[in-house]
């Protein structure tokens, strides 16, 4: 068993953590707050102070990038977070393990493979791209090990306002009303299960194979935002209200006084056409599958059910 060091307690981070330690590893779950679930180390730092890491993961096996800014505040937080967090990997000789994403890709032209040339149509995507680039260029050079595991649109139990199928979804289509969807819900999409994207964290973190290049979370066959919707209303055995698409300037326009909507122009393209990963490297090398999407929805159902009725 060894020392993990997960940055960020968010909807990732966290489940990692408690994976980890059903495992018997030593675990410090790092975020401003000091929160975190139960049975794990919590710590409060910020995640920009190198020093404060650096004591919290010396004598770390691997230390775990699960940050996860403020989407309007990318440009301000992400540079001085990524460089702590190298920085740290490198004086404590721990393995660094980053929670990325598919934006790196830009527009696709057929399903994502590690191999595609990182192309970001953003200033926001140009910041994940130079993030892993600085930390791969760290690698080659010997100062540390590192990988990227990157997934798509995540979905799955703790999943809320920054999931398109979180709490703008589930708790609307139990309700009997339609969702609004911000796009074509006909078009195929990958969604990936949040604890499948722990067990890929972990598995990287653990396995000497995972490091030097990126890594796509083992993902279900794409389905579109109406499948997962008629299909969640199946298990879930209610009638399916449907999804309805929501007008391109009503997004623009609600853009105007809420940031994260305002934010959802950069990655219109990932919504509007086919958007698919492919995981087939991680699975062929590492031997892990997805979870069954009845098995990840019927998850799903259970946990929002559970809230629903708490919050009653």
């Amino acid at each position: 068993m060894g020392k993990h060091v997960i940055v960020g307690a968010g909807q990732v981070g966290s489940q990692v953590a408690t994976l980890l330690a059903g495992q018997g590893h030593e675990v410090v779950l790092v975020s401003r707050s000091g929160s975190g679930p139960g049975g794990v180390e919590k710590a409060a730092a910020d995640a920009s102070d190198s020093a404060a890491l650096i004591r919290l993961a010396r004598g770390a096996d691997a230390i775990y990038n699960c940050v996860n800014p403020l989407y309007h505040r990318w440009m301000q937080d992400w540079p001085p977070i990524a460089d702590s967090l190298l920085a740290t990997a490198e004086a404590t000789g721990a393995g660094y393990v980053i929670l990325g994403n598919l934006y790196v890709y830009g527009p696709p032209g057929g399903p994502m493979r590690e191999s595609d040339p990182l192309r970001p149509t953003s200033e926001k995507a140009g910041v994940r791209v130079r993030m892993w680039q600085d930390a791969l260029a760290a690698h080659e050079a010997g100062r540390v090990r590192v990988t990227e595991v990157r997934g798509s649109d995540y979905f799955g139990p703790g999943c809320l306002d920054q999931s398109h199928l979180g709490e703008r979804f589930v708790p609307r289509l139990l309700a009997g009303k339609p969702v609004r969807f911000a796009g074509d819900p006909a078009q195929p999409h990958s969604w990936t299960y949040v604890p499948d994207v722990a067990r890929a964290l972990v598995t990287a973190a653990t396995d000497d194979r995972s490091w030097g290049r990126a890594w796509h979370v083992p993902t279900a066959p794409a389905m579109s935002a109406r499948e997962v919707a008629e299909r969640l209303c199946a298990l879930a055995g209610v009638p399916d209200p449907g999804v309805k698409v929501m007008p391109h300037w009503l997004i623009r326009a609600a853009g105007t006084v809420s940031p994260m909507l305002g934010e959802l122009e950069h990655v219109r393209y990932q919504f509007v056409s086919p958007f698919v990963i492919d995981s087939t490297d991680f699975r062929s090398t590492f031997g892990m599958a997805p979870t069954s999407v009845d098995e990840a929805l019927a998850a799903t159902l259970a946990w929002w059910r559970d809230r629903l009725a708490t919050a009653a």
